[in-house]
């Protein structure tokens, strides 16, 4: 399943910005980044409850804001994109 991941961490305090700096790592290791707190996901159920606990024990709920959606197939009708962002095709083979 395709999901964002969107997020608003308060950056008031020095342990906000580390708090900042770890939920954006969290992310990166299930998806890519397209745009500054907003991450695309290509999970399976079992990787996005682990994706949903490991942000869970990073953010502070009395501080920050944690939002999932999870997009709906089929993907060409949910999701449209302009301009010079080049994702990441999740689904073509992985050329290192």
């Amino acid at each position: 399943m395709l999901i964002l991941v969107s997020y608003d961490v308060s950056t008031e305090t020095r342990e906000g910005r580390r708090r900042l700096r770890r939920v954006a790592k969290v992310c990166l290791n299930y998806g890519q980044r397209v745009q500054k707190s907003v991450f695309e996901c290509s999970v399976d159920l079992a990787g996005y409850e682990s994706l949903q606990r490991a942000l869970l024990a990073e953010i502070d709920l009395d501080a920050d804001n944690l939002r999932f959606y999870r997009l709906r197939e089929p993907l060409a009708q949910s999701v449209k994109q302009f301009g010079t962002f080049r994702s990441v095709d999740f689904d073509a083979p992985l050329m290192i």
